[in-house]
């Protein structure tokens, strides 16, 4: 049949146990939408390993189609935004979690969920850049927003060599920042030196106890995607008036700290970053910000290629934390 298609599809057995594996499947299958876009890209994330992984994570209903982004071709629209031929971008939305995602050569989306591709991006940059690069900048939008500038000082980035952390360095050293990456690996620091870090700064360096309410002032800013104890070390050491853009919880939902230290001592601003459900408008100047601002000659350096049938031992690999950089998903090949 003319709309058949590969995906990768996750299915729960009568013992609650399940699978991954590649399939065809038909158009007829694919949820209602506005926009049939034919998927040429999408990536692998933490959350994306969780839904392959054997728990079922967060996946509510099966059988399920993973991805929680992808980029590609606008096959057939009844919105008016997009026309056949359009390159678009999908982040968020909860994409390949509550709904079926991008680890598919077809996806059916409302129209809202999608922003065009901005020149100078091609499908695969978009998915180089994926989820995690759209949170990236997010994250130094937000920073700048509350100030941040690279006469400011060193910028911090923790979990450095993750997908996000790995943007992180790469976008704030474009912009002239000197940026410090935290890595508990230390064969990571020529990587990290390579996406334009100045300095290298090791993990168990932030996770010692300490019961100090203030440090010296260290940090002009940071971009955190670790949390727990290392987020409340940090923002100890964050300058006055600084700010700490939060962007994962990978070292637990609690920090220690004071409220009076250093928020109300030091005025350091703690913000939360969220890219599910971003408004269209903030999602179009973010990706415009990729375009113009993000090096993507380093970041194809970061780039870990991978097709659907590598997806179950990928989605175990980097919930164990072994992936480094980005995974990008040639849905096609």
């Amino acid at each position: 049949m003319a709309n058949e298609f590969k995906a990768l599809v996750v299915r729960k057995d009568d013992e609650g146990k399940t699978r991954a594996g590649v399939e065809t499947i038909t158009e007829d299958q694919l949820p209602e939408g506005d926009v049939l876009v034919q998927v040429g890209y999408s990536t692998l994330n933490y959350k994306d390993g969780l839904c392959i992984g054997p728990g079922g994570g967060l996946v509510r209903t099966y059988p399920h189609v993973p991805g929680i982004d992808f980029a590609g071709t606008v096959e057939a629209s009844t919105d008016d935004r997009y026309k056949p031929g359009d390159a678009v971008v999908l982040t968020g939305w909860r994409v390949g979690e509550n709904r079926w995602g991008g680890y598919a050569q077809k996806a059916r989306v409302p129209a809202d969920m999608l922003v065009p591709l901005p020149d100078g991006l091609t499908t695969r940059d978009a998915m180089a850049v994926g989820t995690a690069g759209l949170t990236a900048m997010l994250a130094v939008m937000a920073l700048e927003d509350h100030g941040l500038t690279p006469e400011k000082g060193t910028v911090l980035v923790t979990g450095a060599a993750g997908g996000v952390g790995s943007v992180a360095v790469a976008i704030l050293a474009r912009l002239g920042y000197q940026v410090a990456a935290v890595t508990g690996r230390p064969e990571q620091a020529d990587y990290l030196k390579g996406l334009g870090a100045a300095e290298i700064v090791p993990r168990d360096e932030l996770t010692e106890v300490t019961r100090k309410p203030l440090e010296g002032e260290r940090w002009a800013g940071c971009i955190d995607a670790v949390a727990g104890a290392m987020l409340g070390r940090v923002l100890k050491q964050i300058s006055y008036g600084g700010s700490v853009a939060a962007i994962g919880l990978a070292g637990g939902a609690a920090i220690e700290g004071a409220l009076i230290t250093p928020f109300i001592l030091r005025g350091v601003n703690l913000l939360g970053i969220d890219s599910v459900m971003q408004p269209y408008d903030a999602r179009v100047r973010a990706w415009g910000r990729i375009a113009a601002d993000l090096p993507m000659d380093k970041l194809h350096e970061m780039i870990q290629p991978a097709t659907l049938a590598d997806l179950p031992d990928l989605g175990a690999a980097i919930l164990k934390g072994q992936v480094k950089g980005r995974v990008v998903v040639d849905v096609n090949a």
